[in-house]
């Protein structure tokens, strides 16, 4: 019995033993000298990102305006595509890769989800703890980017309480909302989801979110008590336009996704659409197809005088090769005539470019949640171009101003009479470059220094 209760106390204290010297180091202020002052960050944060680093602009803007105000920043993400030249070069700045999960996890079944999704989870789970806990050293704060929300929320307000760091969420959407795009807003997983978000939302000292309307869901329904700050999205300097038409001809003539096309290019007859998609559920790319085989039709049967499109659709994501067949056949069909659609992935430099170039943008970002934005079109009105989009959401007119830099549709055929509208008729087209080029004005460093950077001790 002795020697029972011996050898549970060994392992109790062995345990608690283990558990104490694993725990995380502590944040604790550096004692600067006046020799350090001027070498030293004026404050340290880490910016948590599950997903891939390269696809998420306002995060990286987040650590470009950070390193500009003399902090330290660590972005700790998946490190899949192309960054921000600037964050590469920027010795302020340096990046944490998360590994990827294995492949086989990955599944757009509902069925194979419900049981792959929680393996996915503790996967993530492991790994952000081991980067968050052990391979970075504490910070004075923790920003993280929501969703995704599961496991991010838990382990992130886990890590920050051990390693006495203060937790900031930037809700860029609802987890919740997006998860239900899948299964349904009645489903438990749903609701445990969205009990998830509210519960861990709570353990922030801060939020900030990109639209006033999100931020009065998070007061009203989430009661977060924390302050909540309001911060747009907004370009970043390498979106500009290209006032010169000579410069933007060039650069379409350049692009090996318009060699086709390079004479109508040349002889004005073409207007080039840019649409940046995710390929995903939440942006239902039908919309545009189907308005794109109808604007064919009508330019080569009742309207002749229409010009022919060049649609440029950038993007990565999972639905982006069940389009390119289905465009590919609608082409052999012959049912797109006056319009040829080319798909292309572009560095951070030809992407903005290509935005300046370009005649008209499109999103078909739909807002599972009605109280967020799409960051494509901040992107377009930095580079001066207009935008025509699905406006059947609440936040809609905080980003656009129906008929002065853009205009809103809600289904494929208000969107064809968008874009023979448009095209048409080119100067109500110049009308709206005129309202886009004004917005191009209002820039990512004078939103976010009096919010995040005065929040952030860096004003």
């Amino acid at each position: 019995m002795i020697e029972s209760v011996v050898s549970v106390a060994f392992y109790i204290s062995t345990a608690v033993t283990l558990f104490i010297l694993l725990l995380p180091s502590q944040y604790a202020p550096k004692r600067s000298t006046a020799q350090d002052a001027s070498t030293d960050p004026k404050t340290t944060v880490q910016i948590l990102v599950l997903g891939d680093i390269g696809r998420s602009p306002r995060m990286q803007y987040h650590a470009l305006s950070i390193a500009k105000g003399g902090g330290q920043v660590e972005i700790i993400g998946y490190h899949e595509s192309e960054v921000h030249p600037d964050i590469s070069s920027d010795p302020r700045i340096s990046i944490v890769a998360l590994p990827p999960h294995p492949a086989y996890l990955q599944t757009s079944n509902k069925l194979l989800f419900l049981v792959f999704g929680p393996l996915k989870v503790l996967f993530q789970v492991a790994c952000l703890w081991w980067s968050l806990a052990y391979r970075t050293r504490p910070v004075k704060w923790l920003l993280v980017q929501n969703p995704p929300s599961i496991p991010t929320l838990a382990v992130a307000s886990l890590t920050c309480f051990l390693r006495q760091t203060s937790l900031i969420i930037d809700w860029h959407n609802f987890g919740y909302s997006i998860l239900a795009l899948k299964l349904g807003n009645g489903h438990p997983l749903v609701k445990l989801s969205k009990w998830y978000e509210k519960t861990f939302g709570r353990y922030a000292t801060a939020h900030l979110c990109v639209t006033t309307v999100m931020a009065s869901v998070l007061k009203k329904e989430f009661l977060l008590e924390a302050p909540i700050l309001p911060l747009h999205d907004r370009p970043a300097n390498h979106f500009r336009p290209i006032l010169d038409d000579n410069v933007r001809q060039e650069f379409l003539l350049s692009l090996p996704v318009a060699a086709s096309v390079q004479s109508l290019i040349n002889s004005g007859a073409l207007r080039v659409l840019v649409s940046s998609t995710s390929w995903t559920a939440d942006e239902d790319f039908s919309l545009l197809i189907d308005a794109l085989c109808r604007y064919s039709q009508l330019a080569a049967t009742t309207m002749p005088e229409l010009p022919q499109v060049l649609a440029i659709i950038t993007g990565k994501g999972p639905q982006k090769e069940m389009y390119i067949k289905q465009i590919a056949d609608l082409e052999k069909a012959g049912k797109l005539q006056k319009v040829t659609v080319r798909t292309a992935w572009l560095t951070t430099t030809d992407y903005a470019k290509l935005l300046a170039s370009a005649s008209l943008g499109v999103s078909l970002h739909t807002s599972s949640s009605g109280v967020d934005l799409p960051m494509k079109v901040v992107d377009m009105f930095g580079a001066g171009l207009p935008v025509v989009g699905w406006n059947r959401f609440e936040a809609w007119p905080e980003l656009v101003t129906e008929g002065v830099n853009g205009r809103g549709f809600g289904s494929s055929n208000e969107l064809v009479e968008e874009l023979v509208d448009l095209f048409g008729d080119t100067s109500k087209l110049d009308r709206l470059r005129v309202g886009a080029q004004k917005e191009s004005t209002r820039r990512w460093d004078d939103e976010w220094n009096p919010v995040a950077g005065k929040l952030l001790g860096l004003i």
